[in-house]
């Protein structure tokens, strides 16, 4: 099995501990794809030209994640601020806006479709900005996407038609108006709809058939990335199975396990003073 992510890539910093550590959707899910049992991972995003981005490059690379085809840009790597509450979750408090990926958008070149097209499956976000290029992508092979909670329906009709996988943030929402957006992303092509509900657990569709998915009770050190590795542990249990049900355990037992410690990963670096 192989699986690329195309997208964001950021050092998330942790104001209260004065370290940042390497993070974005696509970084997250290809390295725990990677560490979940993919044979191959890798990742294709434009990096900065600071230290930051040397940083989650050098981690990528302890990962076994080939980032060959990314692109590197004179600027700054996003670097979202972030707290942590009393109850561990993480909170995002802003962060610089001239950032490369606030700068440029990516851009799927022929090459880069060739080099996609041998792998299994390709994950993007919606914090990527790479709606414009699912089409040509999809040609390629199947595409994993988190929407988190962008589900209005414009942009919904705009991506579902192109991704094989549809994950969604839905914490705030009844029980109706999940089963409602999971077969609204069904009719518009999406063939597995997961939505993850926080401290309620998933709810997950496989053209139509329905598959709740409880947490895993475990002591929270820091929530960041554990929807990520919910995602990566879905993705490498259910490709190599077929099993809803037991994918959805596996992913579950994921997750908890990256509330253990800080970071999407780990890998903490210094944060310099400003």
């Amino acid at each position: 099995m192989k699986m690329i992510a195309v997208g964001d890539n950021v050092a998330d910093c942790y104001i209260d501990q004065g370290l940042y550590y390497p993070g974005g959707n696509c970084v997250n899910v290809a390295v725990n794809c990677k560490r979940n049992g993919f044979r191959e991972s890798a990742y294709i995003g434009i990096f900065g030209n600071d230290d930051k981005a040397q940083h989650i490059k050098w981690a990528l690379a302890q990962e076994g994640v080939s980032y060959e085809r990314s692109r590197t840009m004179i600027g700054i790597s996003g670097q979202p601020r972030v707290n942590l509450t009393p109850e561990k979750d993480r909170v995002f408090i802003g962060g610089p806006k001239d950032t490369v990926q606030h700068v440029v958008r990516l851009k799927i070149t022929p090459n880069d479709l060739e080099y996609i097209s041998k792998f299994d499956i390709c994950h993007t976000s919606c914090y990527s900005s790479l709606e414009p290029e699912l089409e040509a992508i999809k040609k390629c092979c199947d595409i994993s996407f988190d929407f988190s909670d962008m589900k209005d329906n414009k942009y919904l009709e705009a991506v579902c038609p192109h991704v094989k996988y549809a994950f969604l943030s839905g914490s705030d929402m009844s029980l109706s108006k999940v089963k409602e957006l999971i077969n609204k992303c069904h009719m518009l092509g999406a063939e597995i709809v997961g939505i993850t509900r926080g401290s309620k657990g998933a709810i997950f569709s496989k053209e139509g058939k329905i598959f709740e998915q409880d947490i895993v009770p475990v002591k929270v050190v820091d929530t960041m990335g554990a929807g990520d590795s919910f995602i990566a542990g879905f993705l490498t249990y259910y490709i190599q199975s077929g099993d809803m049900a037991a994918a959805l355990k596996y992913a579950a037992k994921c997750a908890a396990k990256t509330c253990t410690f800080y970071g999407g990963f780990g890998y903490p670096h210094q944060l310099e003073s400003e």
